[in-house]
């Protein structure tokens, strides 16, 4: 029993730690407008800026996504606070557009670290038997933590002053007392490997892994696309077409799609990885709808439910794609298969975020944000019929 009790305090404490590093991912959400009219970039600028902190993380999950399945799982989160750290700093001596694309850049490079293994790091710290919860623990930190993120900068940028640095002050001070937190947990990884071992290597997975997950990596993908787009543009969109100059209301906004991520993977456990996988895909369908009517028709209460539905629709997704992955991956392999999944993932939340940018200049916000859904409406929907024909079941390959 008291090894229970340890069990599961390391893995809270753990779980604690990711979300804190996944807030200061997402710290800059409701800030990007005050960065344009203190630098004066356009909307196309504010999604590269955004999309530079995924492409740091896909290039530390690929060169050094099973960094810690060798060296340990403190040590790379140990480095992943360090970069949260230097990213936070970035900001704080924001001067020009330089400093914005640095302090993206780390925060992409911190939470690269931090995915695959802080993820791998909580389940391995839940007592035995406990892997759902602790599969739990570990989605929920993520969504969470990135749903904290907005929702902490838009308070403090609305009510309190100096906007563009306190939050970020206050990340830092988050951030050293989550180091001190890490360095007094017990470390997973029984049989650790010189730094020298970790090898780049190209997404690759165990032939038993292959079977679920691609229904799983698309999943993904359509669902941090959702997020993308909302943690970039959403700001914008209720700025310019719904009048909400509101920091706090902008943060709130977007939060929800994380939170509400966050009780769809509570969900999950109710209804089962298997099952989850095509509802969430169907949700996603609906919270993309939502947002087609929110763009056309500019209605703050749709761009809620948009937020509320496709939330829920990519936490049940998501965590049943990754219960089911992780159920089927090797130990031995098990943080680089995730890390591969969350290059997916990520891949979702930069390039149509791009995309998204570069067409708001012929079609406008509107215009580019229907052509986004589509694109994604087609995606899930590929998925949703692959997964209603051959049904996933949690740690197995789909029914033939």
């Amino acid at each position: 029993m008291n090894g229970d009790r340890r069990g599961w305090r390391q893995c809270l404490l753990a779980g604690a730690v990711f979300a804190v590093c996944m807030a200061g991912t997402t710290l800059p959400t409701p800030l990007y407008g005050l960065y344009q009219e203190k630098f004066g970039f356009s909307e196309v600028t504010v999604t590269v800026v955004y999309a530079v902190y995924a492409f740091g993380v896909i290039g530390v999950l690929l060169l050094a996504g099973n960094a810690s399945d060798a060296v340990g799982r403190r040590p790379v989160l140990l480095w992943g606070l360090g970069f949260a750290a230097a990213s936070a700093v970035c900001f704080l001596c924001a001067t020009g557009l330089g400093w914005l694309y640095a302090g993206r850049l780390l925060s992409g490079l911190s939470a690269g670290l931090f995915t695959g293994a802080a993820t791998a790091y909580v389940m391995e710290s839940a007592p035995r038997g406990g892997a759902s919860r602790a599969t739990f623990v570990a989605t929920a930190a993520t969504m969470g933590g990135l749903g904290c993120g907005p929702l902490l900068a838009g308070v403090l940028a609305q009510y309190a002053a100096r906007p563009l640095y306190l939050p970020f002050a206050v990340h830092l001070v988050l951030v050293a007392g989550s180091a001190a937190v890490l360095l007094r947990l017990r470390e997973t990884v029984r049989e650790r490997r010189p730094l020298s071992a970790v090898r780049p290597r190209w997404p690759a997975l165990p032939p038993r892994v292959r079977a679920v997950f691609g229904p799983a990596a698309i999943a993904s993908f359509v669902g941090f696309a959702l997020f993308g787009v909302f943690t970039s543009v959403s700001p914008a969109f209720l700025a310019q077409s719904l009048d909400v100059g509101n920091h706090a209301v902008s943060g709130l906004v977007v939060a929800l799609a994380f939170f509400a991520s966050t009780a769809g993977q509570l969900a999950v456990g109710r209804v089962g990885a298997g099952r989850s996988l095509p509802l969430g895909c169907a949700g996603l369908l609906a919270g993309l709808a939502l947002l087609a009517g929110a763009l056309r028709w500019d209605l703050l209460p749709l761009v809620v439910l948009s937020a509320l539905v496709g939330g829920g629709g990519q936490g049940l997704a998501f965590r049943g794609g990754l219960s089911v992955v992780a159920g089927a991956s090797p130990e031995d392999r098990r943080a680089a298969v995730i890390s591969t999944l969350f290059v997916v993932a990520y891949a979702g939340i930069s390039v149509p975020v791009i995309g998204v940018g570069v067409l708001t200049v012929p079609l406008g916000l509107e215009g580019a944000g229907l052509v986004f859904i589509a694109c994604m409406a087609v995606l899930v929907s590929v998925a949703a019929v692959y997964l209603l024909r051959r049904p996933v079941r949690s740690g197995r390959a789909p029914a033939r």
